[in-house]
């Protein structure tokens, strides 16, 4: 038995999970309302406030299918009750970071800005404190798209191994590089 797909998803106060034609999860909070379609061979109940899992067999792909699921879920109402936070850090001079709105304006020492729209489902903030580098903090309830709104911007310009300049997430390790030796 799978150890994460065999633990429920306990839906704390507040939030209610329902199972829609098609096999999807409705899952509403306090912060919003996120929809997971479930894959037709996994059987999902909704009883007492918790959210259970089971598989029809031992398949390779039942096997992964089960705690792919419960993981899933489990982030939805993560999602609806606290939400998630990525926060980005420009490291480079130069570098800045400006928003209007959903509206990102990204200077990375490009010879032209990058304007990056946010969707509308997350809120984007940006601080530029004197001395300290540019952050940008996105927020949203949605763990995927958040994920990937922060991994397009990181790609914009990933961190180089050499000086550490680029898009980093804040508290990453970038793993150095030794420059070339000086000659004689």
């Amino acid at each position: 038995m799978s150890r994460i797909g065999k633990q429920p998803v306990t839906l704390p106060a507040g939030v209610t999970a329902t199972l829609g034609k098609d096999n999807v999860l409705t899952v509403k909070g306090p912060k919003g309302e996120l929809k997971q379609a479930i894959d037709r061979d996994i059987t999902v109940e909704v009883k007492d406030g918790e959210v259970n899992f089971a598989r029809p067999t031992d398949q390779i792909r039942h096997r992964a299918m089960h705690g792919l699921y419960r993981a899933l879920v489990a982030n939805l109402v993560k999602g609806v009750t606290e939400g998630f936070t990525k926060k980005l850090e420009l490291v480079g001079v130069g570098y800045k970071a400006s928003n209007q709105g959903n509206l990102l304006d990204l200077s990375l020492g490009y010879s032209h800005n990058i304007i990056f729209e946010i969707p509308s489902e997350l809120k984007v903030a940006t601080q530029q404190e004197k001395g300290q580098n540019p952050i940008i903090t996105i927020e949203g309830i949605d763990k995927q798209l958040l994920g990937q709104v922060a991994a397009k911007l990181r790609s914009l310009r990933k961190p180089e191994p050499y000086k550490g300049k680029g898009v980093k997430y804040v508290g990453e390790v970038i793993r150095r590089k030794a420059g070339k030796a000086a000659g004689k």
